[in-house]
């Protein structure tokens, strides 16, 4: 059917298609999400009192280039800092390694309701109120610290965190629904490779808000009052289907249509599987996947600048510099990656499964060598800090494998599946940070060595685990219509979607075709 009227008019003023649009305001979503995640690191260190050490430990550590500054010079330094700072907490090392934790212990919660929900009600809306809610607890901060101090401070990061678990399955989800499989990885990247921009332009905004006796709580308020523009636009752009999209042109929906293969585009679909997906090997291996990716992604976000700054003796300045840098080397290289990836399959020079065991490989065997080696350049600062961005670089690789996996094997489960795998892989942002602080209590060259041989086999570990048992095939109980029951299924019927026989339109409620 052609396009009339206000449909005909917004589709030849977004002359670009319909998925794209979808895809960058995915990027948008994705960098705001990290910078909400990642702005209270820097913003804490002005919310808190600060009293520089006295004394370091020496012998494994490397020599630090600021004792050569007189005594004047950081006494007003530290004189300026506390100057200008809008209000201080005293807060122990202790509580703020809680305050930093908190968003993960709502994070991990949200997964796998919010892949549920997407599922029935839609991505969209999924995907926009979860936003919203963490840009609303954002933006509210500063008024709950200054009510009720850490405990609320702990409470909203939480809320946050509840917030944004769903996003990552609705996105996964949407990708499913909007993306054909030739273009996953491009897409993947370009909208999953928001987080490294969220990494690198948290941190360094906070720092610009922060200069100069910044007051911390504008960094909540911009960061928060994005989320709330990007949700307004998001509502208006952007559709959970593209049979449900009111100004998609014919030609892109019929594309669309023939393209991919999620059924549920076309009908509503039977209830999750949990009984078959639960006892699939192909998602259990998928997520060892995820938690070795994980494992070793959350460990390089919140103990990399400590290992600049405490071990390398970099300043602040240099610290969120140094600490930069990985991350714009991940999101360059998820684009080549990416590209590259979905070339060899569209050109069938080699088959789905294949390319995503590739790339799993590059983004876990790859990242583990350079970090060992990066541990065993002692002082070098140069040689470091170049193995940690080639580690990251070649991390990128995720996102062309173990994150797009799930639509592969389950196009329509894709938001359960995600949220199981990312649910269950989320738990290394809470294991991580403890881990490594018990293993580097000193923060000594040797004992980050041994923090750093801990990433290593989990990375090689899960990462033979997948290279043994993955797949980008759609697996049997994501479509029993289609595939049919394995022969040695012996569990039982999967429950099926009953059939209405009264009505021969179907119109689910998550923006779904009907079926004739």
């Amino acid at each position: 059917m052609a396009l009339k009227g206000w449909r005909l008019i917004l589709n030849r003023a977004i002359f670009i298609p319909q998925r794209y649009v979808f895809g960058i305001m995915g990027l948008f979503a994705l960098a705001n999400s990290f910078t909400m995640r990642v702005c209270l690191s820097i913003t804490i260190v002005t919310m808190v009192t600060h009293v520089p050490p006295t004394e370091h430990i020496q012998g494994e550590t490397c020599p630090d280039p600021s004792l050569a500054i007189s005594d004047v010079s950081i006494n007003k330094t530290v004189n300026a800092v506390i100057e200008t700072a809008r209000q201080k907490y005293d807060w122990d090392e202790k509580t703020q390694g809680l305050l930093l934790s908190a968003f993960y212990y709502g994070y991990v919660l949200t997964h796998l309701p919010g892949g549920l929900l997407a599922e029935k009600f839609g991505g969209k809306w999924t995907l926009g109120l979860s936003l919203l809610s963490t840009s609303v607890a954002t933006v509210l901060t500063p008024w709950v610290v200054s009510m009720w101090g850490a405990v609320g401070l702990f409470i909203i990061r939480v809320v946050e965190g509840l917030g944004e678990g769903p996003v990552t399955p609705a996105f996964v989800l949407l990708m499913a629904r909007w993306v054909p499989p030739s273009e996953r990885s491009r897409f993947g990247a370009m909208i999953f490779g928001g987080a490294q921009i969220g990494n690198i332009a948290g941190p360094y905004i906070s720092g610009l808000l922060l200069a100069d006796g910044g007051d911390w709580a504008n960094v909540f308020y911009v960061f928060g009052g994005f989320g709330i523009i990007w949700f307004i636009f998001f509502t208006l752009l952007c559709y959970s289907t593209p049979n449900s999209h009111p100004f998609i042109s014919d030609e892109e929906r019929n594309y669309l249509n023939a393209n991919i293969v999620a059924s549920g585009l076309h009908k509503k679909l039977p209830p999750v599987p949990f009984k078959a997906l639960l006892r699939s090997v192909e998602l259990w291996v998928l997520v060892a996947a995820a938690v070795g990716h994980d494992w070793g992604y959350f460990t390089m976000i919140t103990d990399l600048p400590k290992y600049f700054s405490d071990v390398l003796k970099f300043n602040i300045k240099d610290t969120g510099l140094m600490s930069a840098l990985p991350y714009i080397a991940m999101y360059i290289c998820s684009f080549i990656f990416a590209s590259f990836c979905d070339l060899c399959i569209k050109k069938k020079w080699h088959s789905i499964t294949t390319g995503r065991k590739i790339y799993t490989t590059l983004s876990s065997t790859t990242p583990a060598i350079f970090i060992i080696l990066a541990s065993y350049s002692g002082c070098d600062r140069t040689q470091a800090v170049g193995y940690f961005v080639a580690s990251m670089a070649f991390m990128a690789g995720f996102y062309s494998s173990v994150k797009i996996n799930a639509m592969d094997i389950a196009p329509n489960y894709a938001g359960t599946c995600s949220a199981f795998v990312n649910g269950l892989a989320a738990v290394s942002g809470i294991i991580t940070p403890y881990l490594v602080g018990l293993l580097t209590p000193d923060q000594t060259l040797q004992q980050w060595r041994l923090a750093f041989w801990t990433i290593f086999v989990v990375l090689i570990g899960t990462n033979i685990l997948y290279l043994i048992w993955g797949s980008g095939e759609q697996q049997w109980w994501d479509d029993v219509e289609k595939h049919g029951y394995p022969e040695n299924w012996k569990h039982g019927p999967l429950k099926t979607r009953p059939v209405d026989t009264e009505k021969k339109v179907v119109i689910p409620k998550h923006d779904h075709s009907p079926v004739l």
